[in-house]
């Protein structure tokens, strides 16, 4: 396995109960790099993350995604996230009867496999790190997955995951909805922290402010189902100054809308 990742996402398609959302969508992300994607509601952005983790509600009808060569497509779920790849969701979701402790214990064990189990004292010092990275009180530890969470104890959560985990590939799926600017900039330091050349990451995010804190390398845009524009840190600028419409007028898109929630 390469040290340094290279995710490769070549004219994907992507349809949901047979409408499609990704109409040929290209994208290359390496290890030490960090991508945002932004656009307006309903253009796809979900369904990327979605479709690159193996939901199965997102069905792939053409197009490649490769991992150091290897094919993503071919991956089932877990096999995905062995190989390195992870997705903090949007909207996390609440397992009662199993604490933190114990899923992100799991989850790292299923990673290192039989044998290479994490020591126990070596788990509960590197989650004891993170969690005063971020500011989360060590009651969260014994607390049961998400339940009960606010959705900013959410979000640092789902960093959390990301930091125990250690992944290649980080897909942030819009970690910083409903957040306050404090619980903002402790999840961006988070993801700072975490910038490596071993590991690349695409932030999926409708604002700029975000952006403050996390600096990406590149900036893309979103509209129907494919990306229309690529720059750098100063292209996500325009949008928050100028909004969507100056691309809209120049690829002459009247509506934008692809699907709700996608």
């Amino acid at each position: 396995m390469s040290k340094t990742p290279h995710l490769k996402i070549e004219d994907l398609h992507v349809s949901v109960e047979g409408k499609e959302i990704l109409k040929g969508l290209n994208l290359e992300i390496k290890g030490g790099e960090v991508h945002a994607i932004m656009g307006p509601n309903g253009t796809g952005k979900s369904t990327l993350a979605a479709a690159l983790m193996g939901h199965p509600k997102y069905e792939v009808t053409s197009g490649s995604v490769t991992l150091d060569g290897e094919d993503v497509l071919e991956m089932e779920t877990d096999e995905r996230g062995r190989a390195g790849m992870f997705l903090a969701m949007q909207y996390p979701s609440e397992i009662t009867g199993v604490t933190n402790a114990d899923f992100l214990r799991s989850a790292i064990n299923a990673r290192r496999g039989e044998g290479n189990e994490i020591s126990l004292m070596k788990f509960i010092r590197q989650m004891d790190e993170k969690m005063k990275v971020l500011e989360m009180d060590e009651s969260f530890s014994q607390r049961y997955l998400n339940e009960g969470f606010s959705g900013g104890e959410k979000k640092r959560n789902e960093i959390l995951q990301m930091m125990m985990l250690n992944p290649r590939i980080a897909i942030l799926d819009e970690i910083d909805s409903g957040l306050d600017i404090d619980a903002l900039k402790i999840v961006a330091k988070g993801v700072n922290e975490m910038r490596s050349p071993e590991r690349g990451f695409l932030i999926i995010t409708h604002y700029q402010r975000l952006l403050n804190y996390i600096e990406p390398d590149f900036v893309h845009v979103m509209m129907q189902g494919k990306i229309v524009r690529s720059g750098g840190a100063e292209l996500s600028e325009k949008l928050e100054a100028e909004g969507y419409d100056w691309i809209k007028e120049e690829l002459g898109i009247e509506d934008e809308t692809v699907g709700a929630n996608a």
